[in-house]
C-alpha cells in the first residue's frame, strides 16, 4: 500500500510515523523544525490520515507498506522516527529490514504486547451516530463519559469530518477489528544492531522497567532518555524538550 506522504524540507531523508488515531499532521511542528536541515517525510499509516483503507493492520504489514513509499519516493536507508504504534511500526521496519533503517528513534512505547484499553473509546467513536445536525461539541460530551484526559477527545475527533453529511476519516471498522494485532508485538527473536533511542515520557506508564529486557534483547545499542515534564504524547507535551533530544540524536552518526 501507498501512503499518503507530508514532505518538508531539503537534505537527508528522516521518517515521522504516528501513533493509533493520529496523523501525519500531528508531527507539523516537528517537521516545520527539522525542516530547516532534513527532508523531513511524515506518513499517514494504513486507516489514518489519507491514506487507503485495510483490514490488515499487524506490523509486518504495516512494516511493508512504509518501505513500500519510501521505495516510490526513492528514499534508501534514513532515521526511522515513531511514536506509539508508529514506534512499535519503526521497530517493526528496523527488524525486518535493517539496512533500510540508519538509527531508529522510539517515543513512548515497548516491543510489548499491551491490554486492551481502547476498547470503550472505540465503542462510543462507532455509536456516534453521523448524521447532518452532529456537532462537536456532542460528540465531546459523549466522549468526556469514557475517557478522563481533557485533551484526549479533542485529539480523537480531528479525524471526524462534520457537515451535511458526516464521516470519519480512519478507518474506524478496520482498527477496531485489528486492535488485537495492533495491540500484540509478533516479534521474538529479531534483533537491529543500529543506534537506537527510546524517548519517553516520564508521567507515561506504556514503557516500564521490566520492558527493558527485552528491548536490549531486539535493540541491543539502545539508549533511553526521559523528559520529566512529558506523558504518553512526549512530542505535544514538552515539543522544546523532545526537539532537543531529537536533534542530538540525528547529530549522530549513523554507524
Amino acid at each position: 500500500m501507498i501512503l499518503r506522504a507530508t514532505i518538508l524540507g531539503d537534505g537527508p531523508p528522516v521518517v515521522l510515523l504516528h501513533g493509533l488515531f493520529g496523523q501525519a499532521r500531528n508531527f507539523a511542528g516537528v517537521q516545520r523544525q527539522l525542516a530547516g536541515g532534513f527532508r523531513v517525510v511524515a506518513l499517514d499509516l494504513r486507516n489514518h490520515g489519507g491514506s487507503p483503507h485495510g483490514a490488515a493492520m499487524d506490523y509486518r504489514t504495516m512494516a511493508g507498506d512504509v518501505l513500500e513509499t519510501l521505495a516510490e519516493l526513492g528514499i534508501g536507508a534514513c532515521p526511522m522516527i515513531g511514536h506509539s504504534m508508529g514506534g512499535k511500526t519503526a521497530m517493526a521496519i528496523a527488524l525486518l529490514a535493517p539496512a533500510r533503517v540508519s538509527k531508529l528513534i522510539v517515543v513512548d512505547v515497548a516491543p510489548v504486547r499491551y491490554p486492551p484499553h481502547f476498547d470503550s473509546i472505540l465503542a462510543v467513536l462507532r455509536g456516534l451516530k453521523l448524521t447532518a445536525g452532529l456537532t462537536r461539541a456532542a460528540a465531546d460530551v459523549a466522549l468526556a463519559e469514557v475517557e478522563p484526559d481533557a485533551g484526549t477527545p479533542g485529539f480523537l475527533l480531528s479525524n471526524l469530518q462534520l457537515g451535511a453529511a458526516p464521516s470519519w476519516r480512519i478507518g474506524l471498522d478496520e482498527i477496531a477489528a485489528a486492535m488485537p494485532d495492533i495491540s500484540a508485538w509478533p516479534f521474538t527473536t529479531e534483533t537491529y544492531p543500529g543506534p537506537t533511542l527510546f524517548i519517553l515520557g516520564a508521567k507515561s506508564r506504556y514503557v516500564r522497567a521490566e520492558h527493558r529486557p527485552l528491548i536490549q534483547a531486539h535493540f541491543p545499542r539502545a539508549r533511553f532518555v526521559s523528559l520529566k515534564n512529558a506523558g504518553h504524547w512526549v512530542h505535544a507535551d514538552d515539543p522544546e524538550g523532545f526537539l532537543a533530544v531529537l536533534r542530538a540524536a540525528l547529530a549522530l552518526p549513523d554507524r
